[in-house]
């Protein structure tokens, strides 16, 4: 005796690949955001980090320029 599919079991056999497909598809594009978040915060992190560092290099100049004001003001009045 031979196997033979009816129509039934083909059509649940198709609907069952196609749903395999979908399934797939959506892990993809899962992976494929996830991927470009990563990417995204590692960017955003990298961005924050050179943003404080010119803070406190411009912080550190302003500290050194009035420092070097407060000198000349001595200078100039004799204070020092």
């Amino acid at each position: 005796m031979t196997e033979s599919t009816s129509h039934v079991e083909q059509q649940v056999q198709q609907r069952i690949a196609a749903a395999r497909v979908r399934v797939a598809a959506a892990k993809q594009r899962r992976d494929e955001l996830g991927a470009a978040r990563r990417r995204g915060l590692a960017a955003r992190h990298a961005a924050k980090l050179r943003r404080l560092a010119e803070q406190e290099q411009r912080a550190q100049q302003q500290a050194d320029d009035e420092a070097g004001d407060q000198d000349h003001d001595d200078d100039r009045y004799g204070y020092a």
